[in-house]
């Protein structure tokens, strides 16, 4: 059994300000740099083998600082681990959406859950499976865990009203090339909430509408 701890990414100014990010490559703020200390120094109470991290500056950056406090190397970088791609979309806040994407209107460019499955889940397996019986770190971004949450777990995720914070970890078991949820909001990430900002939903328009 190999076991994938994902964690998302520390906040940003667009966070901050509520605009839709996706592929768009934004740095971390001061604030996120302290989440992923705080993170990194909880993860830091148990044994890894390997840290692994999608491109994105946010992401890369939050990895690092986690991989300093645990005493890994520099993250390996896995594309296929970058944010969900929001189209038309990225850039934008909760009024501007309203105004330009209003109801369900198709937003051009946005990637849909079902591609965000289907190219994050082979990824973490095939992790898992170059890892065998080994402990990860996975730092992604917010869609990236919501998809990958829905897909294996849509229960539990919405029984725990599917919120997922900056700086927050999920862990997964890996087996025979199944992947299940152990724990959503994991017990090492509670002290975490301290330090936590808004989540997903609250962050970005259109994931906020995929809540509903």
């Amino acid at each position: 059994m190999t076991l994938i701890y994902l964690v998302r990414h520390g906040e940003t100014d667009w966070n901050l300000a509520r605009r839709i990010q996706g592929s768009t490559d934004i740095d971390l703020n001061d604030t996120g740099r302290a989440q992923a200390l705080a993170t990194g120094r909880l993860l830091a109470r148990r044994d890894w083998d390997a840290i692994v991290s999608s491109p994105l500056s946010r992401a890369r950056e939050t990895a690092q600082i986690i991989a300093a406090e645990v005493g890994l190397g520099e993250p390996e970088l896995v594309p296929a681990l970058a944010e969900r791609q929001y189209g038309a979309a990225e850039g934008l806040d909760y009024t501007q959406i309203d105004a330009l994407f209003p109801g369900d209107t198709e937003v051009p460019g946005r990637e849909t859950r079902e591609e965000v499955t289907d190219r994050v889940l082979p990824a973490i397996v095939a992790l898992a499976e170059a890892h065998p019986d080994k402990a990860i770190i996975v730092v992604s971004h917010g869609g990236v865990i919501r998809s990958v949450l829905s897909e294996i777990a849509p229960d539990d995720y919405q029984a725990r009203d599917g919120r997922i914070r900056n700086g927050s970890i999920h862990s997964f078991a890996h087996t025979d090339g199944t992947l299940d949820l152990i724990m959503f909001d994991d017990p090492i990430e509670i002290e975490s909430l301290d330090c936590a900002t808004d989540d997903l939903v609250d962050q970005n328009a259109l994931e906020s509408r995929e809540a509903r």
